[in-house]
């Protein structure tokens, strides 16, 4: 059964921050599906959809690897 979580990331503007942002959170183990709604210059909502729930601290490490912030 899978699980969907939103996160929220700021510092995103454009499509390229997208773009880095997916590569990095779909290379966490178990994750099948990672969706973006841009809010340049806002916080952004990042949907990860992963066969099983996934830790806030992997997500926020591999979203700090793409150059941006996790929202707590």
């Amino acid at each position: 059964m899978s699980s969907t979580t939103a996160f929220g990331v700021t510092g995103m503007t454009c499509a390229h921050c997208v773009a880095a942002v997916t590569e990095e959170v779909s290379a966490l183990s178990g994750v099948e599906d990672v969706r973006i709604e841009l809010v340049p210059d806002g916080t952004s909502t990042v949907t990860v959809t992963a066969t099983s729930p996934l830790e806030e601290s992997a997500v926020a490490a591999a979203v700090d690897e793409a150059g941006y912030e996790l929202v707590r």
